[in-house]
């Protein structure tokens, strides 16, 4: 195991006892409003301190972009290293007491996601991958489905929630696939679908509107095991853009095409 997908299963592992302990005492929970259907909480901020202290312990020099806190530099100022992190993917999951939430954390050099590690807490489910090694659930290998057709697909995604510019063309899609599928679903952490589409349990998945931090640590699990990961367009920006499709390779193509047949002029790959 590479020694810096070890420090990210420590800090996962850290972060959880605080949210697991969390969870048992809900209604003492301290919530704000980031924005609209955005929340935080000091669960939340409490996982990240968490988190970047065991990444700053091990490596000080590496610069972080984390959802609460922002971007910051390493010690040197000047790595080509980053940690992408997530402390509480799902937090309005966690705090109405859905059990769909996960610690997601991924490290990438220059750009590229080279380990990762998205941690189901209430399963304690460890995902983890390393770049060129294979994806990994508590440490047996894992792949994607063998789904041919999208007919006998089971295919994830995200609803709109802070932003619904391209809310049309989402439900455009959503009903051609609601009609073409096995069946759609919408957990609610974005990791842990992208998780689901590296096992087996989704065959695809498709959302728009993301940020790094919700995709870094669930890209890298797709394409170890197999998988597929891209735009809109099926170039490599969704970190960027925040707008993905992933699934098997079959499926892949076949989300593709949908989502094309209503891509608008304003929905950017």
């Amino acid at each position: 195991m590479h020694p810096a997908l070890n420090i990210l299963i420590k800090a996962a592992r850290r972060a959880s006892q605080i949210i697991n302990r969390a969870s048992l005492d809900l209604e003492h929970l301290q919530v704000a409003t980031k924005r609209q259907s955005d929340f935080v909480t000091e669960v939340d901020k409490a996982a990240e301190v968490a988190i970047i202290e065991v990444l700053r312990e091990a490596y000080p020099e590496y610069g972080i972009l984390a959802e609460e806190s922002g971007q910051t530099a390493g010690s040197t100022g000047t790595s080509e290293y980053q940690w992408i992190i997530d402390p509480l993917d799902g937090t309005t999951n966690f705090i109405h007491g859905l059990p769909q939430y996960a610690v997601s954390i991924a490290l990438a050099h220059r750009g590229q996601i080279t380990q990762s590690v998205v941690y189901d807490t209430v399963r304690n489910e460890m995902f983890t991958a390393s770049k060129g090694a294979g994806a990994f659930l508590n440490e047996r290998r894992i792949r994607v489905s063998k789904c041919l057709r999208l007919e006998d697909a089971l295919i994830g995604t995200g609803f709109p929630y802070r932003i619904y510019d391209h809310i049309d063309a989402y439900l455009a899609i959503f009903k051609e696939l609601a009609r073409k599928t096995a069946g759609l679903r919408r957990p609610g952490a974005a990791s842990l679908d992208l998780a689901y589409v590296a096992c087996g349990r989704f065959d695809g998945f498709w959302e728009f509107g993301l940020s790094p931090w919700d995709i870094a640590g669930g890209a890298l699990l797709i394409s170890e095991a197999g998988g597929l990961i891209s735009d809109l367009a099926g170039n490599e920006s969704y970190l960027q853009t925040g707008n993905l499709v992933a699934g098997t390779p079959k499926i892949f193509a076949q989300l593709l095409q949908v989502i094309d047949n209503h891509r608008t002029a304003g929905l950017t790959a």
